[in-house]
């Protein structure tokens, strides 16, 4: 069918800032997940937002009492599309290295700075936003369009699965729009037609004193922060390679074509490492080899440790306790049960009995549906006619989410296709942000996707 670019457009400017200012309503909801803050309050304002474009809406519980998914149905024909959205932000801390209030949406030489509005608010809204646009310049939806929109994704999805598998009969559809995309310092646009999974883990160790201690004791007493440290350098060796037991023998070998496909990729080293503040790569390796490990390899990151004293000047202390928050990003074969397993077996028989180990959440990887499928045609083809780009095709995403919940799991192909990660968009840190023309372009490129992919039905 033909896409009107002329009047969506028209109906774009002439509403535009109340879709900004519809922006910022939601992202003025604080809901962070994590810290159980607005939850309920976001998905209620997401009902309102589907509602107010015709959709049949309903939210559904999830097991173990979590966050509810807003499900919503609208439209009638021959394909049908679901589209995955989540409405929880990560926390806002630091909340001093911002330089705006983070639940204010603010607005600067064309870019929108908030808490949650690259990931995920600014995609959902404008999904949504798009929706009505085609209804009031196109007439009606030439294809039925689901909604799964869910409050857990900065936590992993804890709950996700189990929902799937309680709602199925509501989940039949062609193709899944996943949350969106990103482009290169370059302008290079990115899809994906999957993700790394990954395994969130906490270690903890109370093996010293039962409260902090005079450090004049440390020759005869045990230092927790010196036991987890002595921990942790069992899992990496100095060359960054992982050396947790029994994890390489579980690591996939993808066909040849993939590692050519992925060789074959625009990179930009110099650009990244510039934008990062790098001098180099790990280990100062080349491009082409940093580029297959960052779609290829498992990774295990330290993203925080806590212990004893770090404020101003000196305190002299034994500490009482030692903590480490890990991720492992996960490729086929690799589950973060497995993971869990591995490493409790792993401590184990280096002594570290004691070290507790606590699930904080994880994702299955979801990288073996790759290739050509009705949506993917579907989104380059939107690309092409609605923004007039021709985006890369990568066969996954580096970073994790819950695609494996309902591509794999209800066996339905997935698209990861947007406009709205942009390379310093500083998605889970301060001052995370858009730009103000993709929020729009996102719009438009949402109605040529649904326009290509009803028309090849």
């Amino acid at each position: 069918m033909i896409f009107d670019r002329t009047s969506f457009d028209r109906y774009l400017s002439a509403h535009r800032e109340r879709f900004l200012r519809e922006l910022a309503e939601l992202v003025a909801i604080p809901s962070v997940t994590a810290q159980k803050r607005g939850i309920q309050e976001c998905a209620d304002a997401v009902q309102k937002r589907l509602e107010a474009v015709d959709a049949r809406v309903q939210q559904i519980p999830t097991p173990n009492n979590g966050s509810p998914v807003v499900f919503a149905e609208i439209g009638q024909g021959k394909r049908t599309l679901l589209i995955y959205d989540h409405y929880d932000v990560q926390p806002e801390d630091p909340v001093e290295l911002w330089d705006s209030s983070p639940f204010e949406v603010r607005q600067e030489n064309g870019v929108l700075y908030g808490r949650g509005i690259a990931d995920n608010k600014g995609d959902l809204m404008s999904r949504i936003q798009a929706l009505e646009t085609w209804q009031q310049t196109q007439g009606d939806l030439p294809l039925k369009i689901k909604f799964v929109v869910e409050g857990e994704e900065e936590i992993g999805s804890v709950n996700l699965h189990g929902w799937v598998d309680e709602n199925k009969h509501l989940l039949d559809a062609d193709g899944v729009l996943w949350e969106g995309a990103n482009y290169d310092e370059d302008g290079t646009y990115r899809v994906a037609q999957g993700c790394k999974g990954i395994a969130y883990l906490e270690l903890r160790t109370r093996r010293g004193p039962a409260y902090d201690l005079h450090s004049s004791r440390a020759p005869m007493v045990e230092n927790p922060a010196w036991r987890l440290v002595w921990a942790l350098s069992t899992l990496k060796d100095t060359n960054d390679n992982i050396t947790l037991d029994g994890y390489a023998d579980h690591l996939y070998k993808f066909e040849d074509s993939i590692y050519n496909q992925v060789d074959h990729l625009p990179f930009e080293g110099d650009k990244k490492r510039e934008l990062w503040g790098l001098d180099r790569w790990v280990n100062d390796m080349d491009d082409a080899t940093a580029r297959r490990r960052y779609f290829f390899e498992p990774t295990l990151t330290i993203c925080g440790l806590e212990s004893g004293y770090t404020g101003t000047g000196a305190k002299t202390i034994i500490p009482s306790h030692a903590m480490v928050k890990l991720d492992f990003r996960l490729v086929p074969h690799l589950t973060p049960e497995l993971v869990q397993d591995l490493l409790r077996k792993h401590l184990d028989r280096r002594g570290f009995q004691d070290i507790e180990i606590i699930n904080l959440g994880g994702e299955n990887p979801s990288m073996l549906q790759v290739g050509d499928t009705a949506i993917k045609r579907a989104a380059l083809e939107a690309y092409q006619q609605g923004l007039g780009l021709v985006p890369v095709v990568e066969p996954w995403m580096r970073g994790s989410g819950p695609i494996y919940a309902l591509s794999d799991h209800i066996n339905v192909p997935v698209i990861c296709a947007g406009t709205l990660w942009h390379p310093n968009s500083r998605a889970h840190a301060p001052n995370e942000n858009i730009l103000e023309k993709d929020y729009f372009d996102n719009m438009r490129l949402v109605a040529a996707l649904i326009a290509a992919f009803a028309a090849n039905a």
